[in-house]
């Protein structure tokens, strides 16, 4: 069982027990949290891609936003696990909605897919191997950063 669904009681992050069904008045604060993180994901991601990716043959701005996406996540891990008893909203707001919005495996399909239509193989492979190799690096970076500072902090 995953992590997010181990913090939760078996349950998705954020999954209040009778509050999962769209319909239901004890749902509105996790669809409010999901809405409100997948908002500011979404603005986060757009400014990354215009500010990084201006045309270049590089779509850097896509790969900013799955790094520091994994990045993210893994300082998320850290902190929802030494700290149970935070409101399960919190992981909603932050893991389903902002960084499920700023990060982008579509996008990032799309790229590499272009760039093999292109016959650009070394970059489209290069692509690749940022995205996946830096995402899961930066994903045990941000796990051990923020569980190295919870632990100082303790």
């Amino acid at each position: 069982m995953s992590f997010l669904r181990q913090a939760s009681g078996g349950r998705w992050p954020g999954a209040r027990a009778g509050a999962d069904k769209l319909g239901d008045n004890r749902a509105m604060p996790n669809v409010l949290a999901i809405c409100l993180g997948a908002c500011l994901g979404a603005l986060a991601r757009w400014r990354l891609g215009l500010w990084l990716s201006p045309g270049g043959l590089i779509p850097w701005g896509t790969l900013a936003a799955n790094l520091i996406g994994g990045y993210l996540i893994g300082v998320c891990v850290a902190v929802f696990q030494a700290m149970p008893e935070l409101d399960p909203v919190w992981r909603l707001a932050l893991v389903t909605g902002f960084l499920g919005a700023l990060t982008t495996f579509s996008s990032f399909s799309a790229e590499v897919v272009e760039q093999l239509q292109q016959q650009r193989y070394l970059l489209a492979l290069g692509s690749t191997a940022l995205h996946l190799f830096g995402s899961l690096g930066l994903t045990l970076l941000g796990i051990r950063h923020a569980s190295y500072l919870i632990a100082a902090n303790a």
